[in-house]
């Protein structure tokens, strides 16, 4: 397997795995008798369950399973941008559901998953375009050399 396709993998593996939580959360969610009612009355914790709501939804939680896919035929050079782009977006949505909600210890645990797993996204993206800046930094033959640390370009 290339470096690149390895990268694509890795991402769309922790997308999947992203994904999965997601769902999953959402079952348990359904098992929550309080929530339960909520959703059946049409109304959770105030706001309205429309069908804007649910379109809404439904394009959040498009964003991590259509990056199972693109994070494996999105052209490298795009690739951890989109990723980057998807992550943070993931990442902070997240972050700001489980603020209200940190007395639910389920919604707690698969949070804390969800986050870790699209932070990690927009890491490991952040890693290969400054691995790719690096490799292009040591090819131009300007004298720069790899860190093995750090992947970055030093100048010799």
């Amino acid at each position: 397997m290339q470096p690149t396709q390895h990268k694509q993998v890795v991402l769309s593996t922790l997308w999947l795995f992203a994904t999965l939580n997601y769902l999953y959360c959402d079952v348990v969610t359904l098992m929550d008798p309080t929530l339960l009612k909520q959703f059946l009355a049409g109304n959770i914790g105030g706001i309205e369950v429309s069908q804007s709501f649910l379109l809404a939804a439904g394009a959040l939680v498009e964003i991590p399973i259509a990056m199972v896919f693109l994070a494996r035929v999105i052209p490298p050079r795009i690739n951890p941008w989109v990723n980057i782009l998807a992550g943070v977006v993931m990442t902070l949505v997240q972050a700001l559901s489980v603020a209200g909600r940190l007395s639910d210890g389920y919604y707690l645990f698969f949070s804390t998953f969800e986050i870790l797993a699209t932070a990690s996204v927009v890491v490991y993206a952040a890693r290969w375009i400054r691995e790719r800046r690096a490799s292009d930094s040591v090819g131009s033959g300007d004298g720069a050399q790899l860190d093995p640390v750090g992947g970055v370009a030093t100048s010799s």
